[in-house]
């Protein structure tokens, strides 16, 4: 896994695509129990070179019912994002994940996760890619995420742009939420 981890670390595959360069944002160990597979990191994340430590990183805590320390500790959660690293900035946020990243990486990082449980699969493109077209959008497979256990757990992204998607779908954090947290606690606690 640390050789993987090195090579990824070490790719300058789409570096011309990117507006500040590779940095390639990827946490794992070969004991993780929970793998989350995310969008690709911001601009924040890029600075600092640690996944989710931003505004997303924190309402994803939250939202999985744990501290920075459970969080950032490989035997718990791997961090495998669609894309490695930081794409841009879009219109209405950050450009979309860099399509040649997964279908380069995610097999390998995959085949050496002997111990993941769950994969959680945090915003649409994750999702799009990951599961059938079972339900129609994104809304629709987070609401019936039953459907995917045990193997998967769709989530909508945690980002600050996403707010009036909560705003408009509440029962997702009064509802699925607790669920979720407690699914983790069986993991991890």
């Amino acid at each position: 896994m640390k050789q993987l981890l090195s090579e990824i670390r070490d790719c300058t595959l789409c570096e011309k695509h990117l507006p500040l360069g590779p940095r390639p944002i990827i946490e794992a160990s070969k004991n993780s129990k929970i793998l989350l597979i995310s969008q690709a990191p911001g601009r924040v994340v890029h600075e600092s070179g640690v996944a989710w430590k931003d505004q997303s990183g924190k309402k994803l805590r939250e939202w999985l019912g744990v501290d920075e320390d459970t969080f950032y500790d490989t035997e718990n959660f791997a961090i495998l994002p669609m894309g490695f690293c930081y794409p841009g900035k879009g219109k209405t946020g950050d450009l979309p994940p860099r399509p040649e990243c997964a279908p380069t990486w995610h097999e390998f990082v995959l085949s050496k996760l002997k111990n993941v449980e769950l994969k959680i699969l945090i915003g649409a493109y994750s999702n799009s890619y990951y599961l059938d077209n079972t339900h129609k959008n994104l809304t629709e497979r987070v609401r019936h995420f039953e459907t995917y256990l045990p193997e998967y757990w769709p989530l909508p992204h945690p980002s600050p742009v996403n707010r009036f998607w909560r705003s408009k779908n509440p029962w997702f954090e009064q509802e699925v939420v607790p669920i979720l947290q407690k699914r983790i606690q069986e993991f991890i606690g």
